[in-house]
């Protein structure tokens, strides 16, 4: 098949290479237009275009993909097939009807669960035990396609939003592999999706990592990892912003003492009422800060204008006594 591949980035270009590698015959890499990206403000190009500009594959960059001159130049690839990863536009029905097999979505979720636009790191905020990728046939819906092949694995309890895109952009690739030779052969039954158990990812964005020390300790830890690296868990203390990048929860005084062995003299204070925010325990190691239920045990921190660095580092360095208050609705 003469394949035209969209995406953007890591995600994508992980199953733009193994396309390659399998052997496919991909004409064309469509991606978003170069940005300026960092503090320099300096314009790179996306994962996919460097990818394909590796294997010699021709780019093409429309600023709106839907504008009739993109789809013009759509036409000329003569494809039988629209691979789509994380691309970041959406498709018109007239670039959707165009290849003979249509266009297939490579989509981080086992759908119809988690549509949208950040679903990797909403399984983890949501608690969930599993997820995993959907390859599914596009329609003009979000993500609303009849669904062709799904893949599932495990979120580890240690996953981060970082570990499980990885995980998930190998698992996208092995499936888009496996799945592009069923589609030739028609061996694939397309499954429509059952809305009734649709849920939603939206974007995400700077403000959802601000810690709510009302919410229990379980579900903070899952923002942190979940948010880790962007837009990253973070409070206030004194005034300053203080990013959390590893934290473990306890949901309570007797769980904190048993998983930390913890035998401090000062410990047994865990037993008390707190205020949420409340700095509860502290040794060189650990520092416990109590939430609506349990406690948020900080591994690694990152003060406002710091470099990242572990909480025994931090403490060497901060004079924080049990009792001091983090704010996370400063």
């Amino acid at each position: 098949m003469n394949i035209v591949f969209m995406g953007t980035p890591d995600f994508a270009a992980d199953a733009l290479k193994a396309i390659i590698d399998a052997g496919h015959n991909v004409v064309l890499a469509v991606t978003q237009p170069d940005r300026k990206q960092g503090r320099g403000k300096e314009v790179k190009m996306s994962p996919v275009k460097a990818c394909a500009i590796n294997a010699g594959i021709p780019v093409f960059q429309p600023l709106k993909i839907r504008e009739s001159e993109s789809v013009e130049f759509l036409k000329g690839y003569k494809a039988d097939i629209f691979v789509v990863a994380a691309f970041g536009q959406i498709l018109s029905k007239e670039v959707l009807d165009m290849p003979k097999f249509g266009c297939v979505n490579i989509h981080a979720s086992l759908l119809p669960k988690l549509r949208g636009a950040a679903p990797i790191q909403q399984s983890i905020l949501d608690g969930d035990s599993e997820t995993g990728i959907t390859i599914m046939q596009m329609d003009e819906g979000l993500d609303t396609g009849a669904m062709l092949m799904q893949k599932s694995i495990a979120i580890e309890d240690t996953d981060t939003g970082a570990s499980l895109f990885n995980k998930l952009s190998k698992l996208g690739a092995e499936a888009i592999v496996e799945a592009l030779p069923k589609i030739e052969a028609g061996a694939l039954t397309p499954i429509p999706q059952d809305n009734s158990k649709s849920t939603y990812a939206g974007m995400l964005k700077k403000d959802m990592g601000r810690l709510d020390w009302e919410k229990d300790a379980k579900t903070l830890g899952r923002y942190v990892r979940g948010l880790n690296p962007w837009p990253g868990a973070y409070t206030y203390y004194n005034g300053k912003n203080v990013k959390i990048w590893e934290a473990e929860s306890f949901l309570s005084a007797s769980e904190a003492m048993e998983k930390l062995a913890l035998n401090d003299v000062g410990a047994t204070g865990l037993f008390k009422e707190f205020k949420t925010g409340e700095v509860a325990f502290k040794n060189k190691h650990n520092l416990l800060i109590a939430c609506n239920e349990g406690f948020l045990n900080i591994k690694s921190i990152q003060m406002e204008g710091k470099n990242r660095m572990s909480i025994s580092d931090f403490l060497l360095g901060m004079q924080i006594a049990v009792g001091d208050i983090f704010d996370g609705k400063y």
